[in-house]
Formats: C-alpha cells, structure tokens, sequence
C-alpha cells in the first residue's frame, strides 16, 4: 500500500528542528501555544460513509501491525500527561467503537491516569450496547456524530440506514452517565432546513448540540468556500424557532461559541473553524491510527513516533520528538489564504 493510495503524507523521521525552543517540558510551539489536549485516532474504519470524510468504498485499511496497539496507546498517552503536561484526551477514529479493544484501552489509560478526563468522539453505530462498558472502563465524556434526525436525509448523508441505532446509542449514553453528552453536527447545504428539528431533539434528549462548519477535509476534494453554510446563516435559520442569547465561549481555547436557547439554561454552539478561525488559542496535538504525531488538522507535517517506540526509544526520547514536532507547528491552517492546499489525510484518517 503506498502512501497515496493512503491518502497519507510523506512522513518525517528524523528529528525535528528545535533551535530557540525554551527549556520546559511542555508542548509549546513557537507561537506561544501549548498544547494541552491530545487527540487518539485508534483506527480507520468505520461504519458510516459520511460524504465529508469519507471516500464511499471507505478508506484502504492499515494493516494491523502498522495500527497502534493496546499497550502502545496506553504507553503514549501516560507518557503526554505525565511528562507534556496534557491535560485531556480523546479517542477517534475512524470510528472507535470499530476496536473490539476498545474497552481495553480506556481501561488501561484510566488506571495510569485516573485524574485525566477521558472522552470519545463516535458516530453512535452500536454504541447503545457498549456505553455502559465504556463508562465502567473509565470513560467520562462522548461526542456524538449526527448531522440530521431525518432518516432519509441521514441514509444519503452517510450512505447508510443506521439513524435508530444512533439516536438510541446518544440515549444510552446519557443513561450511563457520560454525560454531558454533546452531538456534533456538521453544517452543510442539505441538512440546513433541518438544523432546528435536530436542535429540538437534542433539547428532549439532554444533549448539548454543537454545529461544526464544514472544513476541506472531504475524500472527494468536493469542498468549496461558496457552498459553505456559515456560522451567520445558521443562526439566522434557528432564530425563528428560537430565542438565541450569545454566551460566548467557556473558556479561550475551546472551538465553540455558545448562545443560550430560550433563555437557558440549554445551550447550542458553533464551532466556526473556517470563518471564525480560533488558531491562535489552539491548544491540541493529534496522534494518528499508525502512529504519527501531527500537530495541525491541516498540516501534512508527521513526525513517526511508532518507529522510535518500536525501536526501543525511552520515554524522554519520544518526549522530545513530540515536543519538537509540537515546536514546529504552523501559526494557522491558512484556509483564507491564496493558495490554500487541504492535507492529504481526510477527516477520516485523521480522527476528529
């Protein structure tokens, strides 16, 4: 399998470039970033082909000696929190619940670290018999994928007929107490009229519901500026179903705005990644399925951090391949900019 039939970027193996970099044991980059919260694709398969990440056949698969194993993910994420100063960590895929160790891996990080929040973006397929697995594991939190609570809209969407199972995996969820729940919702053309049956539903559910703008992060290159739904225009479509007070962020570094619906205490944000870019406050790092370090979901620069694990590197030498490839991270993902290119990676092999 070669790296563009991947759809993977060349990747770097040397070491990456440290001049000027301070002496802190901490993610810093050279613009004054830390990144504090970690990013764990565990696979690339999924069960869903959502056409803004993935390609319809699905993405090639990563031979299983190339994924991260159990161990191997444990080793890395007790090693970014005790010695790069993360503070939270997400799971991803692909889908994880496409692991059948998945249990196994939260399990394994929640009794290394067991002050460290640990949560799990998924789009919800069979996550009604696993959710109190999972919380029994040690899983705190779970984002939940859902564009549309229409399931025709939902079938064309992600080329797959699975809405029940996924309405019934966000209820069992909250019944399992991984809560606040939040479902994530990527703004697109086809599914605007139905942004404020999908916000209804959330308040009924006990979700908290987040709009994403859609990003040039698609299998087929099909993303265009002028097709966007914007964060305004959102707006404008469920302000006549309800009474939107703007709330602002919880805290700097988090990606959404937040408005109060009717009054409150519910709330629904919009995480305007292309028009309302939050680059300067972004505080993540991202470590692939195979095994990569990234430090941008736009950059194709990866560090291989599965090589010098493999070949018996301490945990201070791969402390230090992280921290200098967090070091060398862009100042913005430059979507504005003439000449943007998107990363060879999809959302899907990426994690999200």
């Amino acid at each position: 399998m070669t790296v563009v039939a991947m759809g993977m970027p060349a990747v770097r193996t040397g070491r990456p470039a440290m001049d000027g970099r301070p002496d802190t044991p901490l993610l810093l980059d050279r613009y004054g970033r830390v990144a504090r919260d970690l990013r764990v694709s565990i696979t690339e398969k999924c069960s869903l082909r959502c056409t803004y990440c993935m390609p319809e056949e699905g993405l090639p698969p990563i031979p299983a000696d190339e994924l991260l194993s159990t161990e191997e993910i444990v080793r890395l994420v007790t090693l970014a929190v005790r010695e790069l100063g993360v503070h939270e960590v997400r799971f991803t895929g692909g889908e994880p619940l496409m692991r059948r160790d998945l249990e196994r891996i939260i399990a394994g990080c929640h009794a290394a670290l067991p002050d460290t929040p640990l949560a799990m973006t998924t789009n919800g397929v069979g996550l009604e018999h696993r959710a109190r697995g999972l919380a029994e594991a040690g899983l705190r939190r779970i984002n939940v994928s859902l564009d549309t609570v229409d399931r025709d809209g939902f079938h064309r969407l992600t080329r797959r007929d699975r809405l029940d199972s996924v309405l019934a995996g966000v209820r069992a969820a909250i019944a399992a107490g991984l809560a606040p729940l939040k479902v994530n919702a990527v703004l697109m053309r086809e599914t605007l009229d139905g942004a404020a049956d999908l916000l209804r539903w959330c308040l009924d559910a006990g979700a908290e519901l987040r709009f994403i703008e859609e990003m040039p992060l698609d299998a087929d290159h099909e993303w265009a500026r002028a097709n966007m739904i914007t964060a305004a225009e959102l707006l404008d479509v469920l302000g006549k179903r309800f009474d939107l007070t703007e709330a602002g962020r919880e805290d700097p570094s988090a990606p959404a705005e937040r408005w109060l619906v009717d009054g409150g205490p519910a709330t629904v944000g919009i995480i305007a990644s292309v028009t309302r870019k939050f680059c300067g406050d972004c505080d993540r790092t991202r470590l692939t399925a195979d095994g990569r370090i990234r430090s941008c979901l736009f950059s194709d620069q990866e560090y291989d951090i599965r090589a010098a694990l493999r070949s018996g590197a301490t945990d201070e030498g791969i402390a230090e391949l992280w921290r200098g490839a967090m070091w060398n991270k862009s100042a913005g993902h430059g979507i504005d900019a003439a000449g943007f290119v998107p990363p060879e990676r999809t959302m899907g092999a990426i994690g999200g």
